[in-house]
This record gives C-alpha cells, structure tokens and sequence, in this order.
C-alpha cells in the first residue's frame, strides 16, 4: 500500500521509523497518541493516518483542546440542547458528532480539564455520548486521535491526568521527533518552504551559501519545523541578494552554533538640521486632535527606542527614562490591551 504523507517532508532514519508505524496503524480503527515538541507538525501526521485510514472518505474534525475555555469545550465536544446555558438558543452538535464515521483528532489533550477526561474516556470506551443539557444517549462511530507536546506519564504521576485515560488513549504511541534529532531533513525543509515562500513573492529562487547552509545544520531549532519554516518566510521578503549568506542570519542562529555574530550597523536615519518643537501648525496639518497626536509622538519614539535596543525591553526603557514595566504598559495600551511578548 503507497502512503499518502499528506504535506510530511523528510527522509531521515527516525522519520522513515515513523513512516513505517503509520503504514501499519492506519488501516485500524486504534487509538493513536502522538507525541512530540511544539512545531513539530503532528497535525500534518494525524492527518496522513486519517488519509491512510478506512475512514479516509468520512469527516477529519480536528479540535485543539489546549484553545477553548474549559466551560465551552465540553459543548464544543459532545453538543449542547437548547437552553442548556445563556446563549443557548438552539440545539447543536458537538465535534463528535460531526465525525461519526470519520476521525476525530484532540489536539493538545493534556491541557483538558480533569472533569472533562472522565466523558472523553466513556466516549472511547462506550462510544456514546450525551450532549449538554441532553438525556439522551447518542451512538457515535468515530477513531479518536490525540496528540500532545507534554509528558502525560509525568502529568499521570502528578495528578493531573487520568492514568486510565492515558492507557485508553495510548493503544498505539506515535512519537514525531524533534528536528534536532532530523539532520538529514532541516535543508530539505529549508529548500522546500524557501522555494515556496519565494513562488508566492514571485521573487527568484535564493540560494544559500555553503558556510549559511552548515550554520542552518549547526542551528538547535528549538521551535522545530514551525520555527524554520517561518525563519525561510523572513529570508524570502528581508534578503536583498540572490543568495543567502551567514550574515543574512539572526544573532540567536550565530549564538546558538558558538559564533559571534557581525556587527550590524544600523540605518542612517536623516535628520533635519537643528531642532524644532511640534507647533500647533504640524497638529492640524495632520488633522489629529491632541491625544492622538501625543499618542503618535509617543508611539514614534517608543518604536526608534525599541529599534536600537535590538528589541531588548530592558534596554529600550532604560533609553527612554522610563520604567520597563512603564514600556510594557504603553505597548500594552497600543496593542489594545493584548499581552506584549517577553
């Protein structure tokens, strides 16, 4: 049987492993635990197994447990009646439903409720369920996948999963290896996402040089095929030239193989001569009201402290005067309250 990998790009000897696991649990209705670190594309393999499955022509309804609320996710899952809670103004079915006869994949399932285990392992074991606010019982015909980048046997010791839960979910453990462990595949993938990102610009293909390309090889890639995918979307709109060269690389990149990065001179900034106060005049030729156009000011020189820190907030406050939660609070308020990253 030829297996259809869905999107899955490598040819290393820990994935080729992989491979050969899938070709043999995919025809099965088994659960399947697949494990592996944040990026590293479990999804893309759980949707090789539903596609290699008997129930390929059925529904794949994927739900990541780890994105919902933990109040809403039980409807998410099993359906709710009418009136079952506020909002509630008609009945509806859950994901289970939706993939009776298909695949139903619960991504990051260590982050669920221990409340909520209890009605996912009766939903393996019976395969029945109840919707919320129902009396009825519904039969469902689904194969249950699960995935998670946590170590549920760690969580099982600690209490915070259920152990016979993890043994349901774990008839057949299918771990996807981090891309440390996949040297043969970090320049395939790297090849592959760079033509593509650089198809879809419509700029020429870039190539990289011999000492970038041992650099990407060296690199840890703690954030796996997500992280390196993305770092070749950057190189395809920021490289000026038609190859690739080590100082088109990040510092973390030259830092992480023991190198020290090549200073960076930052742009010339022209500046008009001398110094001149904002006047009422600049205020109205921008047609803003007060606030907003101290809000600008501000935003400006929040964004050139930021600049020549490299980032770095610690830096960017001690610049600007200001405390670093102070800097934090500001971006905060320009971002509409969402958190700012570390």
């Amino acid at each position: 049987m030829a297996l259809h990998l869905d999107g899955i790009i490598g040819n290393s000897p820990v994935l080729h492993e992989v491979y050969r696991v899938l070709l043999k649990v995919a025809p099965t209705d088994s659960t399947v635990l697949v494990t592996g670190e944040s990026g590293t594309g479990k999804e893309l393999l759980v949707r090789a197994l539903h596609r290699n499955s008997r129930r390929r022509e059925r529904p794949f309804v994927p739900i990541n447990c780890g994105a919902i609320p933990k109040e809403l996710l039980e409807s998410e899952l099993f359906g709710h009646e009418k009136g079952a809670f506020t909002h509630a103004i008609r009945s509806r079915p859950g994901r289970f439903e939706l993939a009776d006869g298909g695949t139903i994949f619960l991504d990051e399932i260590g982050d669920m409720d221990l409340s909520l285990q209890v009605k996912i392992l009766r939903a393996l074991q019976e395969k029945e369920i109840e919707r919320v606010g129902g009396t009825q019982i519904k039969k469902v015909d689904v194969r249950v996948v699960a995935a998670t980048n946590r170590d549920l046997e760690k969580d099982v010791a600690a209490g915070k999963f259920r152990e016979d839960l993890f043994y349901r979910l774990n008839v057949i453990p299918l771990h996807l290896p981090p891309l440390r462990e996949r040297d043969e595949d970090v320049l395939l993938l790297a090849e592959y996402f760079l033509g593509r990102f650089c198809s879809e610009k419509g700029r020429p293909r870039l190539r990289f040089e011999d000492k970038a390309r041992d650099m990407l090889l060296a690199y840890s890639w703690p954030g796996n095929v997500r992280e390196l995918e993305n770092f070749m979307e950057r190189l395809s709109i920021l490289c000026d030239g038609e190859r690739i060269e080590p100082a088109d690389l990040p510092e973390k990149i030259w830092r992480d193989v023991g190198e020290e990065p090549p200073k960076r001179e930052p742009p010339a900034v022209a500046r008009p001569a001398g110094f001149a106060w904002p006047c009422l005049k600049d205020m109205r030729d921008k047609n803003m009201g007060l606030k907003d156009f101290l809000d600008e000011i501000e935003a400006r020189l929040l964004d050139e402290a930021l600049g020549e820190a490299g980032g770095v907030k610690n830096q960017a406050a001690e610049i600007l005067g200001i405390k670093r939660t102070t800097l934090i609070e500001k971006l905060k308020k320009r971002k509409g309250g969402e958190a700012e990253p570390g």
